[in-house]
């Protein structure tokens, strides 16, 4: 049963249940297996760690403007709630609908990510062949049951996914590290003669694509502790352990395998020759770590799509609070705590476009995975985008408040709209990498979250909160 007035999401999580919900769905995992060899072997080679520091400090610089923003948006609506107090509610309803549709984008593409990878793991063992679309919806399944049930418990589930996912990947490293290989340990990564090489526009491109999530610790208001630190602690803790782990793991990756053939046995990957993350894994840890990894893998899309899945039940449960979307939407389950009917919703919704997918057969990694990702990407930077400049006016406008912060309130902010529109420039001009299609293919998913923030800007109209 769920009732239909004036209730809010509560909890109790902290700093660490919030970070753990934010890091799932970064999945370091998969972006080490798969935006690595992609930085790597189209982008700047031996130099692609660089662009995960400098992904980071462009997120890290952004989080300065949405923290301090924060205490004046009393709400759980993450980009929604700061562009809407900042632009007002028509703009920020159009930046709602990017978001919605940038989250459901990626959550498509893992569903397609990982029916494939467990259909490929269960072939490696010689085991049935069965289409990856029932391996997705018997995922889709477990996520639909996790997510109707309060958020502590997908917090459980993600905390130890997450733990064992770092935990295997930290040995991983300091193994590599500990045996070097043919140029020993070498900081050439870091060196402007080696990361300005290449492309380092693909590599900084990728890197942003493996940070989608991390700002959804916003999303999570209602149901932290003390939201006023507790959201400030989790972003700034969440870009810099995500961004942490991807620079040291892909330059231990570098370490190990030499900076003068990186790039090559990177392409190899991408020409579908080899595995850089397995096969690199059973060279330092055995037949046994290359296992362990593989499961691993399957357990960090996992933890990645319930977070997702956990994200876009709570924007359209604030969007409808809002009315902006069906009232029902914004019901809090009695027993669960949890918003039921939006993660019903979203369950339904995902599942629709898993199957028409599969109906048309679709290619579940670059065809589903490649694409929805490349959407999802420009979806970010736009939302990131809308936000800072979001930020910059409320406190042009709101200057009395915040008096001897012209840092965190005007510049940082400033500096983080000029980093982004470069991070848009190089997404949208590097798109046909990310899709794998052709140029016209990619032009039109490319404009789909533009056409909906025009669409969501267009269509608003006066709204009454529901949610008190």
């Amino acid at each position: 049963m769920t009732t239909t007035e004036s209730r809010r999401l509560t909890g109790h999580l902290g700093p660490v249940g919030i970070v753990f919900m934010v890091v799932a769905a970064a999945a370091p995992l998969t972006v080490i297996g798969g935006n690595m060899p992609l930085a790597m072997g189209l982008g700047n080679g031996a130099g692609a760690p660089m662009g995960f520091v400098i992904a980071a400090l462009v997120l890290l610089v952004f989080s300065i403007g949405f923290v301090t923003m924060t205490p004046y948006v009393p709400e759980a609506g993450a980009f929604f709630s700061y562009v809407r107090v900042g632009l007002g509610e028509r703009m920020g309803k159009g930046i709602a609908v990017v978001a919605l549709i940038a989250y459901t984008a990626i959550q498509i593409g893992i569903y397609g990510y990982i029916g494939w990878a467990i259909s490929d793991t269960v072939a490696h063992y010689n085991g049935p062949v069965i289409p990856w679309p029932v391996y997705s919806f018997a995922v889709l399944a477990v996520v639909a049951v996790l997510g109707y049930r309060h958020i502590e418990l997908s917090a459980k589930v993600l905390g130890v996914a997450l733990a064992l996912e770092i935990g295997v990947v930290v040995v991983l490293d300091v193994v590599m590290v500990a045996k070097p290989g043919p140029a020993g340990i070498t900081f050439t990564s870091f060196d402007p003669t080696t990361f300005t090489q290449g492309t380092i526009g693909i590599a900084i491109l990728f890197a942003l694509t493996g940070f989608i999530g991390f700002e959804a610790t916003a999303v999570f208001r209602d149901e932290a502790r003390d939201p006023e630190r507790t959201i400030p602690r989790a972003t700034y803790a969440a870009v810099i352990i995500i961004g942490a782990f991807y620079a040291i793991t892909v330059w231990a990756f570098v370490v190990a395998i030499g900076p003068d053939q990186v790039t090559g046995i990177a392409q190899k990957t991408l020409a579908g020759e080899g595995n850089m993350l397995l096969d690199t894994t059973g060279d330092m840890l055995g037949t046994v770590g290359r296992d362990i990894v593989n499961v691993l893998l399957l357990t960090s899309l996992f933890a990645c799509v319930l977070s997702f899945h956990n994200v876009i039940a709570r924007y359209q449960f604030v969007l409808a609070g809002k009315g902006l979307l069906p009232a029902r939407l914004a019901k809090v389950h009695d027993d669960h705590d949890a918003p039921s009917f939006s993660s019903v919703v979203q369950t339904v919704t995902a599942a629709f476009i898993v199957a028409v997918l599969a109906i048309l057969g679709i290619d579940p990694l670059v065809g589903v995975f490649g694409s929805m990702a490349g959407v999802a990407t420009v979806g970010m930077v736009v939302l990131m985008l809308t936000t800072s400049i979001a930020v910059l006016v409320f406190f042009l406008r709101n200057r009395d408040r915040v008096q001897g912060q012209l840092w965190t309130t005007t510049i940082a902010p400033a500096l983080a709209v000029l980093g982004l529109l470069g991070s848009l420039w190089l997404v949208l001009s590097n798109f046909t990498l990310v899709t794998g299609g052709s140029a016209t293919l990619s032009t039109i998913l490319a404009a789909i979250p533009f056409v909906g923030l025009v669409a969501g800007f267009a269509a608003w109209r006066p709204s009454r909160s529901i949610t008190g």
